[in-house]
């Protein structure tokens, strides 16, 4: 994802990174991701643990029928995890991977607004040496109060963790009396 499901690229050769972004926050940190990756956002609802899964992946929720795995994202990027309020939810988003799309939920702190971004507010993301992958990272939107980190989501989680997601999470593993309407 460069542009919304689109990779544009200007004249230059850099990524058009104009569009509408969901921003939302973590640990007090200000984040992107592109509009059209995200299908609902929910308030934080019980979520079914699955055994023998990285720690950031909190298990399973049932949204209607759909048996969805939940990432906490403070946990999936080396944050200090936090205990839920009534401002943590989950967005619901949709992570290509290969010819399809998979539904993931993400848990943040809170959803902050949606955001129109234009190219001249993004910079590229800052070089932080070799060895600190950043590759999920789109670049860095800026206004004249704060930084915002746009995330490519399809990017965020590996092949390997998405081969351990589709492995652990199968339609049993969510009682049926746990259904999010």
């Amino acid at each position: 994802m460069k542009n919304l499901d689109e990779s544009v690229k200007k004249p230059t050769g850099k990524a058009v990174l104009s569009g509408k972004y969901l921003t939302f926050s973590l640990a007090g940190e200000e984040y992107g991701i592109g509009i059209l990756k995200v299908k609902e956002i929910i308030g934080m609802m019980t979520v079914t643990p699955i055994p023998r899964l990285p720690a950031f992946v909190k298990g399973v929720i049932n949204l209607r029928g759909k048996v969805i795995p939940v990432i906490d994202l403070r946990l999936k990027f080396g944050m200090e995890a936090a205990e839920y309020s009534e401002r943590t939810c989950i967005i619901v988003v949709e992570i290509r991977e290969g010819d399809k799309t998979v539904p993931i939920g993400l848990v943040v702190d809170s959803v902050s607004e949606v955001l129109n971004v234009r190219d001249e507010q993004v910079d590229p993301p800052p070089s932080f040496g070799t060895r600190l992958r950043t590759g999920y990272i789109l670049g860095m939107a800026k206004d004249e109060k704060s930084v915002k980190i746009l995330l490519d989501i399809d990017r965020i989680l590996t092949a390997e963790t998405m081969e351990m997601l589709r492995d652990g999470v199968d339609e049993k593993s969510v009682k049926e009396g746990e259904q999010h309407d």
